[in-house]
Order: structure tokens, then sequence, then C-alpha cells
């Protein structure tokens, strides 16, 4: 955005309540200054910041509100300790030397907590109600399901925040987006999300912040929201959150950084004063139907081209000049013919993981559909949990055994297949159903392609060889 976006008259919404707690100054035409609760961090974005401190001999300003863990870079075999590539185990071996020298909390190897960054900030707590919350990371939109203010920032900013707590931002336009009715059998919150951004596009929330709202919404566990909060910036958004309530609450409690004892209730007292109104004003809103979803496939190299999977592949006659053109180029990359459907089509890899959808309940979902079946043999299926956490819940329940017995590889922790950055790699020209986020050109590694769906779906098209809703 080139200019701050005013207030609005009418009822607040979270997002502006929030913003405006956490503004320590806003002049007009230049962006606010920020406070921020709490920061996330990684190996792959953080040392140029640790560097810059070092070179100017600067302290960071709240350490305490400053987490570490690995995820993108590492690998996620069994021997994973063994860091084969040269700049993964650099970005490694540094990342715990920064984060050593500034006494900054790491959830390393081994420590029970260690996992994708947006998974392990809500299993910990760490992501609450109210607070302004960052990483360097795009996806930290996740952590919005709380009802947090939570972006991503570059690595500059991550600079800043470990300098002063805080960070310049435009003040974001609102859009509300109400999810209502009951979500037909086999239709879940990835399905929700990919039919939101199909609607608007991949700029269509370009300078605003989501709140998804709606009884549908109000309906999900914390891990659909999770979910559905995630993949806002895929649409063009800076964040996207959910009003936290007695679902947001029962997750929370008792978890290692939520308050405790008295503060809890106080706490709680204070998160349900944030809720939006319901007459509460918004820039822009679209209502959803939500029992008129499919499962849903993407069919191109963005998350916005997608189809409900029994559908066909737009027709170039439908779409706008600049859709036609996107849509030719995005054809030639995925080698599939408008008109189409994408059910039959073969598939070499399947990864159920990434911060999008590798949390328990996705797990379970995908083991009662594998459970006592095979993965076709020409499929290699990847299951990795978001977190050290997850993992230990999932053999607790026995579902390691059931991926593994049906063929799948049950993995460590980590980002893996979700991005081109370690050694989980789509070769390429080879084809995989992933429960990821993006579908960019090469994301899964160079030639790659990507189709983005539910882990439901995923599952019953790693069993199947094909792309196939998981009905059938």
């Amino acid at each position: 955005m080139s200019s701050a976006a005013p207030l609005s008259l009418g009822s607040p919404n979270i997002i502006n309540k929030l913003w405006s707690l956490h503004s320590v100054v806003a002049p007009e035409g230049y962006p606010t200054v920020l406070t921020i609760d709490g920061m996330l961090i990684h190996e792959v974005t953080s040392p140029q910041a640790f560097q810059y401190l070092e070179d100017h001999q600067l302290p960071i300003a709240y350490p305490d509100y400053i987490f570490g863990t690995l995820d993108h870079s590492i690998p996620t075999r069994p021997d994973r300790h063994i860091i084969r590539d040269e700049v993964a185990r650099s970005q490694v071996e540094l990342f715990r030397s920064n984060t050593a020298k500034r006494g900054l909390t790491i959830f390393d190897f081994d420590s029970g907590h260690q996992g994708v960054v947006h998974v392990i900030g809500p299993e910990l707590g760490i992501a609450q109600p109210g607070l302004s919350l960052v990483c360097g990371d795009s996806h930290t939109a996740t952590l919005g399901a709380f009802g947090a203010l939570a972006f991503g920032v570059g690595t500059s900013e991550v600079m800043h925040v470990m300098a002063t707590g805080c960070v310049l931002q435009y003040r974001p336009k609102t859009m509300e987006v109400a999810v209502t009715g009951s979500l037909p059998p086999g239709v879940s919150a990835k399905d929700i999300v990919l039919a939101i951004i199909n609607r608007l596009g991949v700029g269509g929330a370009n300078g605003h912040f989501i709140e998804y709202r709606g009884d549908t919404i109000s309906g999900l566990d914390m891990d659909a929201r999770m979910t559905i909060c995630n993949m806002s910036i895929e649409c063009g958004a800076r964040g996207g959150l959910i009003g936290p309530d007695d679902v947001t609450f029962t997750y929370l409690k008792g978890r290692r950084y939520a308050p405790q004892g008295e503060q809890w209730d106080e706490a709680v007292s204070y998160w349900r004063s944030l809720a939006s109104a319901p007459d509460a004003f918004y820039d822009t809103s679209i209502s959803v139907n939500a029992a008129a979803l499919k499962p849903m496939i993407t069919w191109g190299t963005n998350p916005a081209q997608s189809v409900a999977i029994d559908e066909p592949i737009p027709l170039p006659e439908t779409l706008s000049t600049t859709e036609r053109l996107a849509q030719q180029q995005s054809l030639a990359y995925t080698k599939l013919t408008a008109g189409k459907s994408l059910l039959g089509t073969p598939i070499q890899w399947a990864f159920l993981g990434s911060c999008t959808n590798a949390r328990i309940s996705d797990l379970r979902l995908a083991a009662d559909i594998i459970k006592g079946r095979r993965v076709a043999d020409d499929v290699t299926f990847l299951v990795v949990p978001g977190s050290e956490s997850v993992r230990a819940q999932a053999i607790a329940e026995g579902l390691d055994k059931i991926f593994i017995e049906a063929g799948a590889q049950f993995r460590m922790p980590g980002c893996s297949m979700c991005l081109g950055m370690n050694d989980d790699i789509v070769p390429a020209g080879q084809r995989c159903i992933s429960s990821s986020n993006r579908n960019f050109v090469g994301r899964q590694g160079p030639g790659s392609i990507t189709h983005l769906a539910s882990p439901a779906t995923v599952a019953a098209s790693a069993l199947a060889g094909v792309i196939t809703a998981s009905g059938d």
C-alpha cells in the first residue's frame, strides 16, 4: 500500500481494534510504528538480521519474546542429524550459534517441540488472542486463527523487531469473508480456503487483512481454522484472522506459554472483548455458501487456478484476457488441457505435510482413509508431521504403523516437500498431489508439477495412483 487507509465509521472490527492497540505512532501519510508482542524465527531468514545486529553492536530489545526452531532447510530423513547439504548445514550451525550467543529460546532436534514454525507457535501457546506476532515467513498468517494480528515480515524487518520491538507497517484495509452453512461430506477447511482464493484471485485481497466469520467458521476446530488463515496470503491479503471464542480458549488452556491460574481468567475476559461486533464495518465483504462447496484441486501454477475436483479446467473463452494468458502458460507447464477434468490424472508423488496441513487431525484423517490399504506401486507418499509433538502423538495413536504398512514414508518434522529447499524434492517432470499451500513453478523442485488439495484428497489419490476424490 502506498498510503495509510483511514479508519472507517461504524462498529470496529477486531483487525482495527488490534491495529489501534499496537500503534505506537501513526503519522498521516506514513507507516504506523507497530509494536510487536512476539516473533518466531528459523534458520533461513534470520542470519542477515543477526549479522546486522552484530555489525552495529545492537542488543536484542526483548529476547524473551523471540522463539526459534529448525524447519525449512533441514532433512526429514530418520538420520536427519546428518545434514548432507552444505548450505543447509551452514544455516543450521549459524542459527544455533546466533541464538545461543543472544540467549534466545530455540526448539532444536529432540527438544520435543521442534517443527514447522507455524505449527509449534500454536502448540506451545505462543500464539494468543490480541497479540501482534511476526516471523520471517509469509505464512505467519496461520497464527491469526487465534485472533492475533499475525503476518510475515522480510529479513530487514526481522532485524527491526529484534532491535526495537517494533516494525513499520501501513494500516491495512479490512475484508470480511463470511462462510455460512453446513459443509458437505468430504469437504474440509482446505477446500474452503481454495474456493475463496479461486473466487478472489491471487490479488483480490491486496492491501487487506481478512476476518473469516460465519457459522461454518465458528464450527471448525483450531486445526481447521489454522489451515484457512494460513493461505490468506495466497489471495494477496496481508494476513487473516478468526475472532477468539470458546474453541480458541479450550485449545490454549494449559499450554506452555498460555496464561496460568488467575491470569487465565483475566486473559479470557480480555480476549472476549476483542471480538468484532455483529454490525462491524469492513472495507470489503464477501459471502460463501459452504453447502455448495466441493473438494478442490489446483490445475495451474498459483493457488487461485483451481476447480472442484469433478469439474473441468475452465475453457479459455470463459476467462479474461489476462487470465487466458496466465492459463496458457500454466497449462503448458502442468501439461494439462482446458475443458478436461483432473480426475484420473496419474501422479508419481503425494505429500501430506507443511504448515497448512500437518497437524494431528490431518494425519488422523489420512490414516482413516489409508488404513488396511496400499499406496499405489508407482507413487512415493511422504507423510511429514508438523512437529515433534505431532509426531509423538501420531505414534502414540498408532498412525505411524498405518502409514508404514500402507507403503508410505513416515518422516521426521520439517517443511519438507512444501518447498524445494531441502532433501525432499519432486523430480523434474513428475507430478505431486500436495497438502501444502503453493503450487508455483518449481516450488517442490525444478520442473516439478504440484496440485494442491486437502489431506483426504491427497491420501485417496496416493492409494489410487491418480487424482481422485476421497469418496471414490
